[in-house]
């Protein structure tokens, strides 16, 4: 048994067999859905349901409050369809659906960026380039059946000559894949990866200004973002928050400073918010979301992207909301959530 989903306002339809989740129908057939961790814990994909009847599997209660259930929102990631469904969604674009695909990678570089960030370069097959959209990401699939994701932290043009994939890899002492990637693994090393997923990129047809905030190694899709936009000549006045508890946080500082000198309409924001004596910070500091309420009281003819740790991105969605009028549909965000925020499900 297959139901119809219909999502407003842009009239576009797909089918979800019964015991799929929405998302998954609709990656499956190229309809391009807001969504980030396909997991039930960042609330990304969350929407309101107009018509129709919709059951959740296990989430996160931060994602999807049983009021925000009760007043009709739902989770497609992990919401299943028992009847014909019908959505508001504003972010359905026919452009934002490249086909996922899975496919070999060698490692050709890792780089310790910083004592607890490792970039990690990948070779992807000769002449096989991978198409996505700044700003997306793809899983790696491990041996056991687990998945991980990252996000890609160069654009896609830079796969014009040597097909490849740049990736910024926080240390999660513990962590199945982060220890890996700090201890045994070697260059040459094969791995599997699939992709591209995710509704994080560039609205080019807007014209609005842009503000991106990003947290530790959310500054990886904002890097391939701003790649994009330098690519593209697109010179819209952009401004990049980008924060850490330390200075060695801000692993590819000096990556910015160049950019500052080609790209005039780039601004950039470094924020601190555990410095100490000894690192000798004499800029900003606090909660980097925080840091853009200070400077920018009025939001409400803005465009934000942020990225990072889920506590900063529900807060800067909040926040620029609550505070600075900005409008919810102009907030876009990659929550980076951890298999530990996955863990802890409702």
């Amino acid at each position: 048994m297959s139901f119809n989903v219909s999502v407003l306002p842009s009239g576009r339809s797909f089918t979800a067999d019964a015991g799929e989740s929405l998302l998954t129908a609709a990656i499956r057939q190229g309809i391009g859905l807001p969504y980030g961790c396909k997991d039930g814990a960042c609330g990304s994909c969350k929407c309101k349901m107009l018509q129709g009847a919709v059951s959740h599997g296990a989430h996160q209660v931060k994602a999807l409050s049983a009021e925000e259930e009760a007043n009709g929102f739902i989770l497609t990631c992990c919401g299943e369809a028992h009847s014909d469904v019908v959505l508001e969604s504003r972010q359905v674009t026919d452009e934002s659906a490249f086909p996922i695909r899975k496919m070999p990678a060698r490692v050709t570089s890792l780089q310790r960026a910083s004592p607890d960030v490792m970039v990690v370069r990948l070779q992807l097959p000769a002449s096989d380039t991978l198409k996505y959209h700044a700003g997306q990401y793809v899983e790696f699939l491990l041996r056991d059946g687990d998945r991980r994701a990252y996000s890609m932290a160069n654009a896609p043009f830079t796969q014009l000559d040597t097909p490849g994939l740049e990736l910024h890899i926080r240390h999660m002492p513990g962590g199945k894949f982060t220890d890996h990637v700090f201890g045994a693994m070697k260059e040459k090393e094969i791995l599997r990866i699939e992709g591209p997923y995710g509704s994080f990129f560039l609205r080019e047809d807007s014209a609005k200004p842009i503000v991106m905030v990003a947290a530790g190694t959310g500054f990886a899709p904002i890097k391939a973002l701003i790649e994009h936009m330098q690519f593209k000549n697109i010179t819209r006045p952009a401004v990049l928050y980008w924060g850490g508890r330390r200075p060695a946080d801000l692993y590819q500082n000096d990556w910015i400073l160049a950019r500052l000198q080609e790209m005039p309409n780039l601004r950039y924001v470094p924020v601190i918010s555990d410095a100490l004596p000894e690192d000798g910070w004499l800029g900003r500091t606090g909660f980097v979301h925080r840091a853009v309420l200070q400077d920018i009281s009025d939001l409400s003819g803005h465009q934000v992207y942020a990225c990072g740790a889920p506590i900063v991105v529900e807060s800067a969605r909040d926040d620029y909301s609550a505070l600075a009028d900005l409008p919810t549909e102009e907030f876009f965000a990659d929550s980076f959530t951890t298999e530990a925020d996955k863990a802890q499900k409702a």
